[in-house]
């Protein structure tokens, strides 16, 4: 398990309000995705494989009420879901959302820390 930092989440109550203040606060590109219900954020230099520069993460924009938690989630890379949620349970943490595909492209669940963080984590397709 890598468990790099490889993602973020902001929910947000007017997805325009909310886009537009980032691009105009901080020059992200977003790019909704109506079908999906999300919108992805570039927070850099970025191409189809991800940022082109260090130290850019890139992430995505979703609707609060579908959103697993009120506010801002970072996401860890895993090899597999299954294993870590289970391991994050014998270390006093909780599943909020389990195991569930992302397109082809993979996997995301949540879950919180022994301390009530809600934090995401992503299992690239293939990977677990």
């Amino acid at each position: 398990m890598s468990g790099r930092v490889v993602h973020f989440e902001v929910p947000f109550d007017d997805g325009d309000r909310a886009r537009g203040f980032y691009e105009e606060a901080f020059g992200w590109q977003v790019v909704e995705m109506p079908e999906m219900g999300y919108t992805i954020v570039m927070s850099g230099p970025s191409d189809d494989d991800g940022p082109t520069e260090k130290g850019y993460i890139n992430g995505g924009m979703l609707s609060r009420s579908d959103a697993a938690t009120g506010g801002p989630v970072i996401v860890l890379d895993v090899d597999s879901i299954d294993e870590t949620l289970s391991r994050i349970g014998e270390l006093g943490g909780s599943t909020v959302v389990g195991k569930t595909p992302v397109g082809e492209m993979g996997f995301a669940a949540y879950f919180t820390d022994p301390e009530g963080n809600v934090m995401g984590l992503w299992e690239t397709a293939g990977a677990g």
